[in-house]
């Protein structure tokens, strides 16, 4: 059973940083591209961050230079390191293994005073 398990959202004051984390099991992934989407009430899902399996990485230009995507082959495992937030950063935050289009569950991440 392939499984896409995400961690570490929660509540964070504007300026402070998170570290989402997507264990992947059932399936493979050190072929797949992974990708970070985020969805806000009321908004589309939206590509966040991307990192092939050759680690070349693509940001979404709200996210530039604060969110940084990186992936750990031995651990079946992707980060999202987030900095600087704001709160129009605040969302449901996905993973998504493009090879076998599989979604984790989501974590919420609300930025707020």
């Amino acid at each position: 059973q392939v499984q896409l398990v995400e961690s570490g959202g929660g509540l964070v004051q504007p300026g402070g940083s998170l570290r989402l984390s997507c264990a992947v099991s059932g399936t493979i992934f050190s072929i797949s591209a992974m990708d970070w989407y985020r969805q806000a009430p009321g908004q589309q899902r939206e590509l966040v961050a991307r990192i092939t399996n050759t680690l070349t990485t693509n940001y979404a230009d709200s996210v530039k230079g604060r969110f940084t995507i990186s992936r750990d082959n031995a651990r079946s495992t992707v980060y999202l390191q987030m900095n600087s937030l704001k709160p129009e950063d605040t969302a449901v935050y996905y993973c998504h293994h493009e090879w076998g289009h599989y979604w984790g569950q989501g974590t919420q991440v609300t930025v707020s005073v």
